[in-house]
């Protein structure tokens, strides 16, 4: 119970780890060792040493979490050996990007794209994991088209593989300086009015959206619930760093978990300069999503290299799915154009 107070008086305004309407499933015998474990089921925690209610649901139960909550914890997904070769392949990377070898970045100060390619100022994010000139691309390609991952996505888009269209996969790192996001919402402006935002979240998410950490991760801090609603007048006026939103969620992750989350939830980012970090940040598309999901990739540059991106080094069914995936992606890009815009600004 040890971990449980800590977290409780670390995050007093949330944890997605604990609090008392927590979406997870509690491990009671780690509770007993005095770890706290959180699993992707619903749970109401009685708060006594020796007591744990909980309401258990089936794993399938995903996609009602993140409808209701907009977003869900999926924890140890990955084996020692995978998040060994992934943290191997990501520490390749940013060396790579940190010493102007890798053009693909996200720069400091800049939330939103483009980005510079220059990282003298720093870097918080590096861009195009999948691009066939990454070194390790197939360590990150396959950890993109992996069971586990479209199997979540399938059942969270409600499809079948055929509708699935590969995306995004990037890779977010410990900045060299202290660095904050805004409050944002991805393909929504600030500027946006009540009502534009109501119409817009009535919209169907046409994809799936997550951040698999390979170190632990508190980085990433959510409103619950603003996915379904507009912003209230207090949200609407905060200052765009407000460090203590109404209802504010820390989403704490363990090195091998993953959340999936609504990119159209009210969220931020606060990144710590003395904290490892490498999370995997990754998105699938449904081929309805058209035009909305097209801006929303092509503004990452994909379209410029995705025609050339082939995956011959993995096997099987996995190889079969990333190539129908990409074709789809390709297919979009050629009916959609490249001049779309950006969905924000800095």
């Amino acid at each position: 119970m040890d971990e449980m107070r800590r977290l409780v008086d670390k995050y007093p305004k949330g944890y997605a780890g604990f609090n008392e309407k927590s979406r997870g499933d509690v491990d009671v015998e780690s509770i007993k060792l005095g770890r706290l474990q959180v699993k992707p089921r619903e749970v109401t925690l009685t708060c006594k040493e020796s007591e744990v209610e909980a309401h258990d649901y089936m794993a399938t139960d995903h996609k009602s979490t993140l409808a209701s909550q907009g977003y869900v914890i999926l924890p140890s997904s990955l084996s020692p050996t995978e998040l060994s070769s992934l943290r191997s392949a990501c520490h390749t990377a940013r060396s790579l990007a940190e010493s102007g070898q890798w053009p693909h970045l996200r720069t400091l100060p800049k939330q939103f794209p483009p980005w510079s390619s220059d990282p003298s100022n720093g870097i918080w994010g590096i861009q195009h994991l999948l691009h066939p000139d990454m070194p390790s691309r197939d360590v990150f390609a396959a950890s993109y088209f992996n069971d586990t991952i479209i199997g979540t996505i399938k059942q969270l888009l409600d499809c079948k593989q055929d509708d699935l269209v590969m995306e995004l996969y990037n890779l977010l790192v410990r900045p060299t300086r202290e660095f904050e996001l805004r409050w944002h919402r991805d393909d929504i402006p600030p500027s946006a009015s009540a009502e534009e935002e109501e119409r817009r979240l009535k919209e169907p998410a046409w994809h799936a959206q997550w951040n698999l950490a390979l170190y632990d991760d508190d980085s990433l801090i959510v409103v619950p619930g603003t996915h379904e609603r507009a912003r209230t007048d207090k949200e609407r006026t905060a200052d765009p760093y407000e460090k203590e939103m109404p209802g504010q969620l820390v989403v704490g992750l363990k090195a091998g978990d993953v959340v999936f989350y609504n990119n159209n939830i009210l969220h931020r980012g606060v990144y710590d300069s003395g904290k490892e970090r490498m999370t995997l940040h990754g998105s699938v598309g449904h081929v309805a999503g058209g035009n909305a999901r097209a801006r929303n990739v092509l503004q990452h540059g994909v379209g410029d290299w995705v025609d050339r991106c082939r995956f011959d080094e993995l096997e099987g069914q996995m190889r079969e799915r990333a190539e129908g995936m990409r074709r789809r992606l390709v297919e979009m890009g050629r009916v959609e154009g490249r001049d779309i815009g950006f969905s924000q600004e800095d």
